[in-house]
């Protein structure tokens, strides 16, 4: 990776990708699909060889040298997180499988102590089907209500809108900082600011915002925040909750057995300390320490350089797209960052998507477990583009000549 003062060489960042050197049917890979996951650098992946070739071994049970050295490592990369989303205490920092699975403990275990009936969920429409269900299922097993905030044809949550919906009954109000599916920035500060005003807790959907912007947790005042290794260069199968302390330490266990125990009788078990409490079982220990090397290589480069490149990337397509004819572009906020949806007309998105793909180029296409979003603007779906600062112009422009090539063969 080659970096000179505020100036990336962002071909050489390239290079730090094994996989973009790859083809696809025969040409070389155009990756836009990195809302979905992100590629991983080489040090990320050097990292799963490291751990498994030298020091494998379970963490914080044993005395030997090996477990000694992977329970360092891995909660090395506890306090990496705490540093990155700028969380007070190490403790406020729980290792979950993914975004979906932080957002379902504290549905399961905070919903089970706070919420009743006749209480109210206050989430948006442009929400993942992560940060729907779960609080569907809390409210079918609580007779709670849940509430939504609807979107406008931009494709955004008008302010004055989600704060009419607050309401004294309103016990969490749950939304994502970046739609997955339109890419839309949600002004998650003022958001945050008017559910603390009406006494509401927040939690804040960050699986998108994490690869793209700067966070800082007490900055932004939330309650809890949540997001996903995968889709900020890192492993699968890891995910981070961020809670605050005071709130975390009220919350019951939802899994039974392994570090989350301190002591266990027949008669009582004794629940261990935070973070331990909330992580049941044996961990996703490579893949945690994997992540640590993610983190590094981000803040190597800067998240405001990488918001940078980013926003230059998606201004660039979002131009050339509207240039061309039949196409409609579906999101667009003022705010956006990394995600370009579009329609080709007379085109359903997946034969879209097959005909890019034997191009070498890889999109998504489908409802991107969003499908409220595509009620909303009564379509099955889109076909979705969507950037990383490992792109390139040159791949734009190789997407958008595709591209008019699919219009002539679907015409």
């Amino acid at each position: 990776m080659i970096q000179t003062g505020t100036h990336t060489d962002w071909a050489a960042v390239r290079n730090d990708f094994p996989i973009l050197r790859e083809q696809v049917n025969g040409k070389p890979l155009v990756y836009f699909d990195n809302a979905a996951t992100s590629q991983k650098p080489q040090v990320v992946i050097d990292a799963l060889v490291d751990y498994y070739s030298r020091f494998n071994s379970n963490v914080h049970r044993g005395v030997h040298s090996l477990s000694q050295q992977a329970t360092s490592a891995f909660e090395a990369v506890r306090k990496q997180v705490q540093a990155f989303i700028g969380a007070r205490h190490e403790a406020e920092i729980i290792y979950t499988r993914g975004t979906t699975e932080a957002i379902n403990l504290v549905a399961q275990s905070w919903g089970s102590l706070e919420v009743q009936q006749g209480d109210e969920i206050l989430i948006t429409a442009l929400e993942h089907h992560a940060n729907i269900v779960p609080w569907q299922m809390l409210c079918e097993r609580t007779g709670a209500k849940l509430v939504v905030v609807p979107i406008n044809d931009a494709g955004e949550v008008p302010l004055q809108d989600f704060a009419d919906k607050l309401s004294p009954r309103t016990r969490l109000a749950s939304f994502s900082w970046i739609s997955n599916a339109l890419g839309t920035v949600n002004p998650v500060h003022e958001m945050v600011a008017l559910a603390k005003a009406q006494g509401t807790r927040t939690l804040v959907d960050a699986a998108q915002a994490a690869p793209h912007s700067t966070i800082n947790v007490q900055a932004l005042g939330c309650d809890f925040l949540v997001f996903s290794a995968h889709k900020m260069l890192g492993p699968t199968g890891v995910g981070i909750l961020y809670g605050r302390l005071e709130l975390l330490e009220q919350m019951p266990p939802v899994q039974g057995g392994g570090d989350m125990i301190k002591e266990v009788r027949f008669e009582k078990t004794t629940y261990n300390e935070l973070p331990l409490r909330l992580e049941a079982g044996t961990p996703n220990i490579a893949d945690v320490i994997a992540f640590g090397k993610a983190l590094e290589y981000l803040q190597h480069l800067g998240m405001e350089n990488i918001e940078i490149r980013e926003l230059e990337l998606l201004a660039y397509a979002t131009a050339q797209l509207q240039q061309l004819s039949g196409i409609r572009l579906v999101g667009t906020a003022a705010d956006k960052r990394s995600v370009l949806s579009f329609l080709v007309e007379g085109a359903h998105p997946y034969d879209v998507g097959v005909l890019l793909d034997q191009m070498g180029i890889a999109i998504r296409t489908g409802h991107h477990c969003a499908q409220p979003i595509m009620d909303r603007f009564d379509i099955p779906g889109t076909c979705r583009a969507s950037f990383a600062f490992y792109n390139s112009f040159e791949e734009v422009d190789r997407f958008v000549t595709a591209l008019q090539k699919v219009q002539k063969m679907l015409s």
